[in-house]
């Protein structure tokens, strides 16, 4: 029987940063699990606090698969974020991804307040307030 590829393997993150307006851009891509979001947090730790962004776009529009329960959700939603005084935008086209998001907004509301989820990364510079973002890749 073929071994299985770890978990956390299955999901890529690529960074990027906006010096001008403080803005980390995570685009997330392949398959995420709920195994993986430990290292997944972790790594965005980071580079949060590499760059002290003001606020953080994750972008999921090139992630396959979302195998993260609605119970899943619900309970990393009710954790105290990290960097609670980072507004995070979390852009999610497809619509069971756009669903869990949303539903991780309402269920997180009262420690994510400034948490925002969107369709396209237009719709989540337009919600900070940002037209002319000067991103630069990390490493």
């Amino acid at each position: 029987m073929a071994s299985q590829p770890h978990p956390q393997m299955l999901t890529s993150s690529h960074f990027e940063f906006d010096p001008v307006n403080r803005i980390l851009l995570r685009r997330l891509q392949g398959r995420i699990t709920e195994e993986a979001l430990e290292s997944l947090h972790l790594e965005g730790h980071k580079y949060r606090t590499a760059t002290k962004p003001r606020a953080e776009i994750v972008d999921c529009s090139c992630v396959t698969e979302t195998t993260i329960s609605s119970d899943g959700i619900r309970q990393l939603a009710r954790q105290q974020p990290a960097d609670p005084d980072i507004t995070l935008v979390i852009v999610s086209p497809a619509t069971a991804a756009f669903g869990l998001g949303r539903m991780f907004q309402i269920v997180a509301e009262s420690t994510r307040p400034s948490l925002t989820v969107v369709r396209t990364v237009d719709e989540a510079l337009a919600a900070l307030g940002v037209r002319s973002p000067h991103f630069e890749p990390l490493e």
